[in-house]
């Protein structure tokens, strides 16, 4: 008898709608992240406000999501995917608004922060829709590809930007996604489904408070360097409130019995040291993302367009070669992408630092692509080795430890670079040239958290080649 092998099982269509609808709008919130770093000079001249300052409107925006993140397992159960789609919807269409219409930088900052709602909400979101909506044999390709997602969108942000900026003012990048996320609304609202029952749970704001006073003080302490310096009390107060906040929330979280974020999973060697990696090659992807947009128009004299478009190549290049980077993975272990793609990367970050004051667009767009590549090569393969690591019962949590963490730290990545950046200050030196030197600094960071990040890895498959 012949036997045909059994199809495999496909997406309902419904399903595939709703996936797409919630795919688009995780990456239009990402997406905007990012694109406003172009309009940094733009918006220092018009509005009247440091480099230090307006990089508020992406690091606010970062940490707003990260807020954000410590919540999704809370709205997971109290709420309904299309009660959590259609806030996250409305959101971004109030923010986008406002910020279309802002008349100065603060409203600005306002209407960004109610905006990052949206990537806050349809991040945890799109993975929990693909996981529910997508037959078992098929999951791995779906949750490739909104892994794809979180690592191209961020890096297309100038680029989009610039082109909007380029056709015609800042504000355009608001006008220009407005009718998209209404179209979105639509299809997400007729194709979203509820697979799992919702608990009328109560919201421990205590713990959630704490950890809110954690993140936006270090923040904050670390964003008042470029201003106070290191033993200024706005730093270190900063610092110690944080500390003391972490150190209230472990003690709080302890003794209930829905903690917010399970921090008894760092237990586990390969998980943490895997997740320090992981949120060290994040910080250093956001942080350069805003750093070259504003070096090229800073120092070069380049247009925003161009500002935006340098980055271009390198995006594109990751977005084609993503499924080999998995592959390699699957075939030779984790150890070969994870430490080659290290390796790409502290080469690009060598050349930064090395070059940091005599960049041109050619250069940085040539070292860009080495970057992202290398970058993305060890991102993605050390999220999942990671989580191959944790018990299928802490999944859930590590999930969302590593989304809050990845957040945060690309919101620390652009306060840190920005201060960087904006801290030599030399009688007789020119606006430009004193931000080249602050950039090579920047740059000489990045390539030390490159060099660092080798040690993670080295305790992380130590400790994992001890479990085998």
């Amino acid at each position: 008898m012949n036997q045909t092998n059994p199809v495999p099982d496909k997406v309902p269509g419904k399903n595939l709608v709703a996936i797409v609808a919630v795919a688009l709008m995780a990456f239009l919130g990402i997406l905007v992240e990012t694109s406003m770093n172009v309009t940094f000079p733009t918006l220092m001249k018009t509005m009247h406000v440091s480099l230090s300052t307006v990089q508020w409107i992406t690091t606010g925006y970062l940490l707003m999501v990260a807020l954000l993140m410590i919540t999704s397992a809370f709205l997971k159960q109290r709420f309904t995917n299309r009660q959590l789609f259609v806030a996250g919807a409305l959101v971004f269409i109030l923010g986008d608004l406002i910020c279309a219409l802002a008349p100065n930088f603060w409203v600005l900052l306002f209407g960004r922060l109610i905006q990052a709602g949206c990537a806050g909400l349809a991040i945890p979101l799109m993975f929990n829709v693909v996981m529910e909506s997508v037959p078992r044999s098929r999951l791995g390709f779906y949750m490739g590809m909104a892994g794809l997602i979180l690592m191209i969108a961020p890096a297309s942000g100038p680029t989009f930007g610039g082109i909007m900026v380029s056709l015609a003012d800042w504000r355009l990048i608001f006008w220009s996604t407005l009718p998209v996320e209404m179209i979105i609304l639509v299809f997400g609202v007729l194709t979203i489904q509820q697979f799992d029952p919702v608990e009328k749970i109560r919201f421990d704001w205590l713990q959630f408070g704490l950890l809110a006073v954690a993140f936006i003080s270090f923040t904050l302490g670390v964003n008042s360097l470029s201003t106070a310096g290191l033993l200024s009390w706005q730093f270190l107060g900063g610092i110690v409130l944080a500390l003391v906040a972490i150190r209230l929330y472990i003690r709080v979280s302890k003794r209930s019995g829905r903690p917010l974020l399970r921090l008894e999973i760092f237990k586990n060697r390969v998980f943490t040291f895997s997740f320090f990696a992981y949120v060290v090659l994040q910080f250093c992807n956001i942080g350069i993302n805003f750093a070259l947009p504003n070096y090229a128009q800073i120092v070069v004299g380049a247009t925003s367009l161009i500002g935006g478009m340098m980055l271009l190549p390198g995006s594109l290049i990751t977005a084609v070669l993503q499924p080999w980077f998995g592959h390699l993975l699957d075939a030779h272990g984790a150890r070969l992408p994870i430490l080659f793609g290290s390796s790409l990367f502290l080469l690009a970050a060598a050349g930064f630092m090395i070059l940091g004051q005599h960049l041109t667009v050619l250069v940085i767009a040539i070292l860009y692509i080495l970057f992202s590549i290398g970058r993305s090569m060890a991102f993605s393969n050390t999220l999942t080795n990671g989580l191959k690591e944790v018990d299928i019962r802490q999944r859930a949590d590590a999930n969302a430890i590593y989304n809050t963490g990845q957040q945060f730290a690309g919101s620390l990545g652009t306060t840190v670079l920005a201060a960087l950046m904006s801290a030599v200050k030399i009688h007789g030196m020119s606006y430009a040239h004193e931000t080249a030197v602050g950039s090579q600094l920047a740059f000489g960071l990045i390539f030390a958290l490159s060099a660092l990040n080798f040690v993670f890895y080295r305790v992380a498959f130590k400790h994992q080649q001890a479990d085998k």
